[in-house]
């Protein structure tokens, strides 16, 4: 417009020519400072129509990945990219991206992180069978040098000590098809319980006194090895060749070294060889006056004759009844005697009944016994007379007094083969049913019967007995004792699962306001707590979708671990420092909630939002909380915010004075522009000729090479000296350096340096050191001066 000609708007649809056409940085503003180094142009990557959707060309860019993949400028690490302090060019290539070399040392995470069979590989097939994570056994760098936690290895120990992938038994191990398990245990290992049967040597192998214990001092005496006695599978069964003893048989068969006299042998103060012999060991000649023990220890039938065939049944012992100096006149002990007692008293071999006796056809033994003779249990079934013809009062015992009232005689109601069993005509009682059911005239109420201070007539009627009506105020036992769902019914299929009782959460008084046992309970929270049966989840609960059992346990309600996993909402809906933990004191300040930067299924790897964070940059990156300055960072005393901005992270502010390295460690044309081009070549360090407070002007540069003739006082420039753009100088007549002449030999004029008055004139050679004093001598001897020259030519000096 005419008001502001140069202020154009550009309609960029109808420009025909190529955006680099004109921004070329010279027509209009090419690429901006903060742009991705590249060899591109506009057009390359742009285009007019959607000019911010560039399709990048990495190829062509001469900037590493970092310094636009950081977070900031474009995408950097994924949320689940491996914990590390890496930047992308450090693991990955432009040509190969997912063949990533990992730098392992800068690894942040833990290894199974990673080779946790998903992201990375993880145990091989034929890895060691245990429930360890790749870190408790391995490092990075001994990674074959594992420590082995053999702890929590699940498969047997020769699934590795098979001599292939790890030692198996040694050379001096016990031959044996044994593996390692058989025998050891990885909690004692030395204390091993050997599998003998599996042992393939001799025991003598190894029982030499050397490997294992050998021959005990109380052994027999003897050349032999284990082998020519015993076996492995009846070690304590030794056969032994008697005929290579030379000892008496009590030096060994003494209860010591060997088995002595059994339990069973006659008690006596005698040994072996004093009724034995070995060649007929069985009929031994008895020394009766050493025996110390009773008749019956020998004469019992086996060890030798007992009683005789005739002799009275019983449990004596020979001693029990006879004397050896009166044996025919025994004194009979009838609690000992097994066979009847009519075996004997049958009126022949000894007194039978005695004519008052009750007439029946019973022996002694169907009613008396010999602890108790009087009070008999007379067998009614053998008795001919009536029951009254006894029991009448007199001879026996009548009715009780505790008996029913009646005028009946025993034999009315009761037989003798079934006396308890009476049959009662209640028709003709006019008492109560308690009045005789009490538990003592009559049965009362069974064992299995409701505890109660009912009597019968409370609850039953005689012309219904079984339809009995409960009156459960007067019940004295538990409800569990009848309803156990087999005297009365018990909980119904509805009912809570449990391995209570009614009792332990219902009273009578107020049976459905039930207070539960939850400790008792054998099925799911949820199975109640759905919302329907019980209440489920309030309104302020988690949004999952677990049931209670996922988190919480009767044992510890309010301790719930959290399946994470199934929470719907977000994790600031609990973690907000009311409901449940909110960030941590060391938290990085920030107005992010937890959904902002973290995953549930990554935690540790956040995203970080920095223009959420109110910190200062090294707040976190401190090289603690957070990765801090790299190990390449400029040295210097400054912290992150004094030279960065979140915004834009790689246009730095730099501070120089706080620099403590050289200008050269970030100026190499690497990490900081270094010196142009057209630089004079020199390995000084930049602050030798400039000051990081003013640049430009270079300072003077002061010399220290010894070959360095002084200051010039005229206007010498470094290239009339430095002539190929180098710190080494070119000398025009090298052969004089580092003299005057060595520059100024084709300077010299030699006409104007006379040596001899009328005579010969001085060379370059001669006067190489402008500087130094010249004299012109008379004649040619060179002995007379006739006149001396002294600084005639200074450095310092503006006019030669």
């Amino acid at each position: 417009n005419t008001t502001s000609w140069l202020n154009a708007t550009v309609d960029h649809t109808a420009v025909s020519g190529t955006c680099f056409s004109c921004h070329n940085g010279t027509t209009a503003t090419g690429k901006s400072a903060t742009h991705i180094a590249s060899t591109n142009t506009c057009d390359d990557c742009h285009t007019t129509t959607s000019w911010l959707n560039a399709t990048v060309d990495h190829s062509t860019l001469t900037a590493t990945c970092y310094s636009c993949h950081n977070g900031t400028s474009a995408t950097g690490k994924s949320a689940t990219h491996i914990a590390s302090t890496n930047t992308c060019d450090d693991c990955h290539n432009t040509t190969n991206w997912l063949n990533a070399t990992v730098d392992h040392t800068a690894v942040t995470g833990t290894c199974y992180s990673c080779h946790n069979g998903t992201t990375a590989t993880g145990k091989s097939a034929t890895h060691i069978s245990s429930s360890n994570t790749c870190d408790d056994c391995h490092t990075t760098t001994s990674w074959l040098g594992a420590r082995v936690d053999h702890s929590t290895i699940t498969a047997t120990c020769y699934s590795c000590h098979n001599g292939n992938k790890a030692t198996g038994k040694s050379a001096t191990h016990i031959a044996s098809t044994n593996t390692c398990d058989d025998c050891h245990t990885t909690t004692s290992w030395l204390n091993a319980t050997v599998d003998h049967t599996a042992v393939s040597g001799t025991c003598f192998s190894c029982h030499n006194g050397t490997t294992a214990t050998g021959k005990s001092a109380t052994h027999i005496a003897s050349t032999n090895t284990c082998d020519d006695c015993h076996t492995t599978t009846s070690w304590l069964n030794a056969t032994v060749d008697h005929s290579t003893l030379t000892a008496t048989c009590y030096s060994c068969h003494n209860g010591t070294s060997a088995a002595g006299k059994s339990a069973t042998h006659i008690a006596s103060t005698n040994t072996c060889d004093d009724c034995h012999n070995t060649t007929n060991w069985l009929n031994a000649t008895v020394d009766h006056t050493a025996v110390s023990g009773t008749c019956f220890s020998c004469h019992n039938g086996t060890t030798a004759t007992g009683k005789s065939a005739s002799h009275i049944s019983s449990s004596n012992i020979c001693d029990d009844c006879h004397t050896t100096t009166s044996w025919l006149n025994a004194t009979v002990d009838h609690s000992t005697l097994t066979a009847t007692c009519y075996s004997c008293h049958n009126g022949t071999t000894a007194t039978g009944k005695t004519v008052t006796h009750i007439a029946s056809t019973n022996t002694c033994d169907d009613c008396h016994t010999t602890t108790n003779w009087l009070n008999a249990t007379v067998d009614h079934t053998a008795v001919s007379g009536t029951c009254y013809s006894c029991h009448n009062g007199t001879t026996a015992t009548g009715k009780s007094a505790t008996h029913i009232s009646s005028s009946n005689t025993c034999d009315d109601c009761h037989t003798t083969t079934s006396w308890l069993n009476a049959t009662v005509d209640h028709s003709t009682l006019t008492a109560t049913c308690s009045s005789c059911h009490n538990g003592t005239t009559a049965t009362g109420k069974t064992v299995t019967h409701i505890a109660s201070t009912n009597t019968c007539d409370d609850c039953h009627t005689t012309t219904s007995w079984l339809n009995a009506t409960v009156d459960h105020t007067a019940v004295t036992g538990t409800c569990s004792s009848c309803h156990n769902g087999t005297t009365a019914i018990g909980k119904n299929s509805t009912h809570i699962s449990s391995l209570n009782t009614c009792d332990d959460c219902h009273t009578t008084t107020s049976w459905l306001n039930a207070t539960v046992d939850h400790t008792a309970v054998t099925g799911t929270c949820s199975s109640c707590h759905n919302g329907t049966t019980a209440i489920g989840k309030n309104a302020t609960h988690i949004s999952s979708l677990n049931t209670c059992d996922d988190c919480h346990t009767t044992m510890s309600w309010l301790n719930a671990t959290v399946d994470h996993t199934a929470v719907t909402g977000t994790c600031y809906s609990c973690h907000n420092g009311t409901t449940a933990t909110g960030k941590s004191a060391t938290h990085m300040a920030s107005t992010s909630i937890c959904d902002d930067c973290h995953t549930t299924t990554s935690w540790l790897n956040a995203a970080v939002d920095h223009t959420a964070v109110t910190g200062t940059c090294y707040s976190c990156h401190n090289g603690i909380t957070a990765t801090g300055k790299s190990a390449t960072h400029i040295s210097s005393g400054n912290v992150c915010d004094d030279c960065h901005v979140t915004t834009s992270w790689t246009q730095v502010n730099v501070d120089h004075g706080t620099l403590t390295g050289s200008c050269s460690s970030c100026h190499d044309g690497t990490r900081a522009t270094g010196k142009p081009s057209g630089h004079f070549q020199t390995t000084v360090q930049c602050n030798e000729c400039h000051s990081t407070l003013s640049w430009l002007p270079v300072l003077s540069y002061r010399h220290s090479s010894p070959d360095y003739p002084g200051n010039h006082n005229s206007s010498v420039t470094c290239i009339f000296c430095h002539t190929s753009n180098s710190q080494t100088a070119t000398w025009t007549s090298a052969a004089y350096k580092p003299d005057c002449a060595g520059c100024h030999a084709n300077d010299f004029r030699s006409s104007d340096h006379r040596k001899v008055v009328n005579g010969a004139y001085y060379t370059a050679s001669e006067l190489r050191d402008c500087t130094g004093a010249c004299h012109t001598y008379t004649d040619s001897t060179l002995r007379t001066i006739y006149r001396s020259r002294s600084g005639e030519h200074r450095v310092s000096s503006g006019s030669w």
